[in-house]
């Protein structure tokens, strides 16, 4: 139970105190700061706390947007405060400051609330101060005033305004038109019966792995079932994030399965229609579409991620802009409505994506629907990085030690580049992006061009793990080495998906889908933490599990000393002890008490 502290004399009619009984606080009533810091001494130490003007007028959202967001320790709004449990020193100390100063303010007049937000942030906290847009929060001091505020807040209906809110400020085409509309209906729907986010986050995953399973019977009935469940995954998908905003329902444990159930998703399905497809009447093998498309979709998040964190603190350097002519030329398309919409469906976002997909596998074909994607994504791939490889040569800027080492974690390199990083210390003090693409395109061409078996792979692959100190060498900051990523990334997987079809043999292929889904997975996790602030995963992970480099050279190396079939169980126990280690890990981390809850709300995935 939440305790709100109403403060001042009490206002006839006034509705506040029904109002914060509503959003779950247990009110207390305190006539003066001395009476506020008796109460607040009184308080179990796991308790949230408000402070909250007598006087307040306002809409009630507004009161739920300053006092329960779980996201923020000290959050304010006009004539209130809430404080949660680990800020409740902070809390404590400015009450007793404002006690021993409030002699000459008579509890008439005194704004206790506001006068402990400013003490707050004298004293250096992070106070959250929530959009309020429309939304009414004031403090009157007269009758007059407050016949104004009240006024003021019957002109707005909040509950349209909290619904506006619970959808993302911005969204892909489809999500927006044909999703949104109702689907905020859907999250209220949800909140007024007592349902979680979790909660529909995992009814999401469960109707996009049936949507899978019917897939994979391979029949057309089963391709337009899944097609449909499909978009109904979708529908939840978005309810979910919808419903946490609504209801302001935000939490480690929904940070987790949000950040990480879109691509389970996603790929489970790629499953489905590869089995469908291995199933059906013309027993088509597109185990290496499913694959592709996976390793592109996930190159492509890499990327994205990769140049998001070199550049969302970079600094201009002397007097020049962060501004480049590629971001000039931007924000003029972006001034013409139409564009906005144009440029954000060609990247294929998740909305985009996911109707394209479930049309295609409920009309055509497995292989079909693999073509379109990998084709729609090659293309959104190849807009978005060029486009920012360009805004990269173009602008000046100085990345931070901050950005250098996000980069360096989203490397994953491993024991091995730690190794060589020792003797060639220094040694690599240019161009680390190029000698990233030459090493990374070395070791797949080699997997991809010799039979299998060779061993010019295994030469590839030693290159590749002689050059990967370039992430370690020196401070990721150069223009493109937001690149270095993408490429590792780029350069595993392409190399196990080459050697996985050049061994020819039933198996292989779906192996290496498990074991690339694995390592994206601890890649993914590798993402969200760094997002939410708490660094990148343990280090005794990354070494058990080999660093990028040290997984390549197992792979090429199992390839050239076992049989094919030998090969396909060997990625196959590969893959499952990858996925024990990174999931297990995974898990711990993110039920823990430390845990960020991270919600992403930028641009769609």
């Amino acid at each position: 139970m939440s305790t709100a502290i109403l403060t001042g004399q009490p206002v006839p009619g006034s509705s506040l105190e029904g109002d914060l009984r509503s959003l779950g606080f247990d009110v207390r009533l305190a006539h003066d700061a001395g009476d506020a810091a008796t109460i607040v001494a009184t308080m179990p130490a796991d308790q949230r706390v408000a402070v909250v003007d007598a006087r307040f007028v306002g809409h009630v959202h507004a009161l739920r947007l300053g006092l329960t967001d779980p996201r923020f320790p000290v959050a304010a709004l006009p004539g209130a405060v809430s404080v949660q449990p680990a800020a409740r020193r902070t809390l404590t100390g400015a009450i007793a400051r404002e006690s021993a100063t409030s002699g000459s303010v008579t509890p008439a007049t005194e704004n206790l609330a506001d006068r402990i937000t400013t003490a707050l942030d004298a004293d250096g906290v992070d106070v959250h101060r929530p959009e309020l847009g429309t939304l009414v929060a004031a403090v009157p001091t007269d009758p007059q005033e407050r016949n104004e505020a009240r006024q003021a807040v019957s002109a707005v209906d909040d509950e349209a305004v909290r619904l506006r809110s619970a959808v993302k400020a911005r969204d892909g085409f489809f999500t927006t038109y044909c999703i949104s509309p109702y689907s905020r209906y859907i999250a209220r729907w949800c909140a007024r019966r007592g349902l979680t986010p979790n909660q529909v986050t995992t009814a999401s995953l469960l109707t996009a792995l049936i949507a899978a399973g019917c897939a994979a019977t391979g029949t057309r009935a089963g391709f337009v079932v899944a097609g449909l469940l499909l978009l109904f995954s979708f529908v939840l998908d978005c309810t979910d994030g919808q419903l946490a905003r609504y209801s302001l329902q935000y939490s480690t444990l929904g940070a987790w399965l949000d950040a990480t159930f879109d691509r389970a998703k996603e790929y489970a399905y790629y499953a489905g229609l590869a089995l469908g497809a291995a199933r059906g009447g013309g027993s088509d093998d597109v185990w290496a579409l499913a694959l592709g498309a996976m390793v592109l979709q996930t190159c492509r998040h890499v990327v994205d991620f990769s140049f998001n964190e070199a550049n969302h603190d970079a600094t201009a350097l002397g007097t020049l802009s962060l501004a480049s002519p590629t971001a000039a030329l931007s924000d003029r398309l972006d001034s013409v409505g139409w564009t906005v919409w144009l440029r954000r469906m060609i990247v294929l976002p998740i909305g985009e994506r996911w109707a394209m997909i479930a049309v295609l596998t409920a009309l055509t074909t497995p292989r079909i629907t693999f073509y379109a994607l990998l084709i729609g994504c090659a293309f959104a791939a190849t807009y978005t990085t060029a486009g920012r490889v360009l805004r990269s040569l173009t602008r000046k800027a100085q990345r931070t030690d901050r950005a250098a080492k996000a980069l360096a974690d989203l490397t994953d390199s491993g024991p091995l580049a730690e190794l060589v990083t020792r003797f060639t210390r220094g040694a690599l003090r240019r161009g680390p992006a190029y000698v990233a693409l030459g090493a990374g395109a070395l070791v797949v061409l080699g997997a991809a061009l010799a039979p299998y078996g060779s061993w010019w792979p295994v030469l590839g692959a030693v290159i590749y793990v002689l050059l990967s100190p370039v992430a370690l060498a020196r401070p990721l900051k150069g223009a493109l080495d937001w690149l270095v990523p993408p490429i590792y990334r780029a350069a595993e997987y392409g190399t196990v998906l080459a050697l996985a079809v050049k061994a020819e043999v039933n198996g292989a292929l779906p192996a290496a889908f498990g074991l690339v889904a694995a390592v994206a997975y601890h890649h993914y996790d590798t993402v969200y933490r760094i997002r939410g602030n708490a660094g990148a995963p343990p280090q005794w992970l990354v070494r058990a599990i080999g660093g990028h480099e040290g997984r390549t050279l197992l792979v090429v190396v199992l390839a050239a000393l076992l049989t094919a079939e030998q090969f396909t169980v060997a990625l196959t126990a590969l893959a499952v002890a990858v996925a024990l280690l990174v999931l297990a890990e995974s898990i711990r981390f993110w039920v823990s008490s430390g845990a960020p809850a991270v919600h992403d709300e930028g641009e769609p995935a």
